[in-house]
């Protein structure tokens, strides 16, 4: 899964994540993992990831793509940064 960063300001989101395939989520069956942007830091948390469901992947595979501002819509600095995630948290220093 690629996470592009549009660097400039600090940001934050919930990946939301489940089996995809039924009412699953109707009973708790998901994942979330809070996604934190510090901008003057230059880093990205992958915070610890919070509930399971059925068949969930143990580890997944980003790849941290660093967007610069004025460099426009999916210009990236470099070709990015392969993190392996494996549940638990995890911080990412970006691309200059």
């Amino acid at each position: 899964m690629e996470l592009r960063v549009y660097r400039g300001a600090d940001g934050r989101f919930t990946l939301y994540d489940d089996a995809g395939d039924g009412q699953g989520w109707r009973r708790g069956e998901r994942a979330t993992i809070d996604v934190t942007l510090d901008d003057a830091a230059g880093t990205l948390t992958l915070g610890a990831r919070q509930g399971r469901y059925p068949g969930m992947m143990r580890t997944r595979a980003f790849r941290v793509v660093s967007v610069a501002p004025g460099r426009g819509v999916g210009l990236a600095r470099g070709a990015g940064i392969d993190v392996r995630y494996d549940g638990r948290a995890q911080v990412v220093r970006l691309e200059r």
